[in-house]
């Protein structure tokens, strides 16, 4: 790597050194720490200029009780945009997410196993969004007879949601009835998206014969509702615990970030940047919409297969966070969920 480093390369790594040292330490850092720790082969007067005029650039600035400097939104924002070698996670790191991913016994499950992980990795509060049922199609409905006057329908959709409820039918069905109904729903719905299959469900009565009709009607009904719920509205978040841990990073705000991750719409409105699988958005501080979220970071990516975005997950943090672990952590889960919903 030979060659001079420019003065704008040099300050940059002084940046570095300071998100480094204050990541871990949560200590303002001073010149002198930087020099003794960071092999950067210059001398304590130029790391003073340099830090100097990062301070004047306002990508550091200095707490008034301390000697050292801290970085500001905008000094984390230069040093997020420069992460061009984020860490990996290890193959055994890998490894341990895929099977406890892998053990997910339905949809609810991957999302309750999905945000335990991510907390646990990032040790920040993790939330995911429910599949958007909006790019979900029918890939099966399941009657079952529970009595000769009840079934239990069980709508399964291509992104793993199993939606079951009762249908109480007040009429005795016979077994061969319960097959006909079966093909009946089906052939109408298999495939279709969740939105274009209410609409078919509406019409299936019409088309019934006169002897099933009635028991149609009551199984349409309830169709209807499980195809026009939206768990997109859905989130789970965890780990809400790991804010708790670091209240020094909230002098004055925890509680209001606690409320806000509280209201769906607000952490909703964090996730909706993600517009495609894969891509990484991270906001610091000030760039937050939510005002109540100003003092927090939030690292998110969409998840989903290589053709359709399923829904949003991600982490929210002091804007004092190891953004490369976090963000390695927050890609690799998207990677395994997306994975597992799109088989």
């Amino acid at each position: 790597m030979g060659g001079v480093v420019s003065s704008d390369e040099r300050r940059f790594e002084v940046l570095r050194a300071i998100v480094a040292d204050y990541v871990r330490d949560h200590e303002p850092v001073a010149s002198k720490a930087i020099v003794d720790r960071h092999n950067l082969g210059v001398s304590s007067a130029t790391v003073r200029n340099d830090m100097a005029s990062l301070e004047e650039d306002g990508y550091i600035t200095q707490p008034h009780t301390s000697a050292g400097r801290i970085p500001t939104d905008k000094g984390y924002r230069l040093f997020v945009d420069r992460l061009s070698d984020v860490k990996p996670l290890s193959t055994a790191e890998r490894k341990a997410i895929q099977s406890f991913l892998e053990g997910a016994i339905d949809l609810d499950d991957v999302m309750r196993r999905s945000v335990r992980l991510l907390a646990q990795l990032t040790r920040q509060v993790a939330v995911i969004q429910y599949p958007t049922l909006t790019t979900s199609t029918v890939r099966h409905v399941e009657l079952v007879s529970i009595t000769p006057a009840r079934l239990m329908l069980v709508l399964i959709t291509d992104t793993g949601r199993v939606d079951q409820r009762m249908v109480d039918l007040g009429d005795v069905v016979t077994d061969e009835a319960v097959a006909r109904l079966r093909a009946m729903v089906n052939t109408t719905l298999a495939g279709k998206r969740l939105a274009d299959a209410a609409a078919s469900v509406a019409e299936l009565p019409e088309s019934a014969p006169g002897e099933l009709r009635e028991v149609v009607t009551k199984l349409a009904t309830v169709l209807v509702e499980s195809l026009v719920e939206h768990p997109e509205e859905r989130l789970v978040l965890g780990g809400t615990a790991n804010l708790t841990r670091n209240v020094a990073d909230f002098p004055h705000s925890l509680r209001q970030v606690l409320e806000a991750l509280e209201e769906q719409v607000v952490v909703l409105k964090l996730l909706a940047a993600t517009a495609d699988p894969g891509t990484i958005t991270v906001r610091i501080g000030e760039e937050n919409e939510a005002e109540e979220m100003r003092s927090t970071s939030v690292v998110s990516i969409g998840y989903g297969t290589r053709a359709t975005l399923l829904g949003g997950m991600g982490v929210v943090g002091p804007t004092r966070m190891d953004y490369p672990t976090n963000i390695a952590a927050v890609r690799a889960v998207a990677n395994y969920v997306g994975m597992i919903l799109g088989r």
